[in-house]
């Protein structure tokens, strides 16, 4: 299953740590926890005036999987609001088979995760706590 599941690009999204770390004066903070695999998400957000995300950080305790997504997120979460960040919620979605359509990047690197479902919760989770963060 490994092999499967954790494609190259997975691999090289985990290993880039895209927003890795703590903001020194984050706007918001939130953390989501999945007490089923013990993965542990803390997103810091800088906003700006009109509610856009200027900065990004994540901490992540948890599995590559779960590693790769909050960089796949941080990466591209920057000038958006939170219906911004709910249209990439939705590319993620597509990516693993909960919505119809193809998934854009860098989303679509999580496609081998839709023969996974127990384990698609571990590519949500960064989305759950920016979505905390952003309310």
């Amino acid at each position: 299953m490994s092999e499967q599941l954790y494609q190259e690009r997975i691999v090289a999204l985990a290993k880039a740590k895209t927003g890795a770390g703590k903001l020194a004066a984050p706007t918001k903070s939130a953390r989501r926890d999945n007490p089923l695999c013990g993965d542990r998400v803390t997103i810091d957000v800088a906003l700006d005036a009109t509610g856009k995300i200027k900065d990004i950080a994540h901490q992540v305790r948890g599995c590559l999987l779960c590693e790769a997504s909050a960089s796949a997120l941080a990466s591209v979460a920057v000038g958006r609001d939170a219906a911004g960040i709910a249209a990439l919620r939705h590319e993620a979605d597509r990516a693993l088979g909960r919505e119809e359509g193809e998934a854009g990047e860098p989303f679509s690197a999580f496609t081998p995760v839709r023969q996974h479902k127990s384990r698609q919760d571990c590519v949500l989770l960064p989305f759950e706590a920016l979505k905390d963060a952003l309310s």
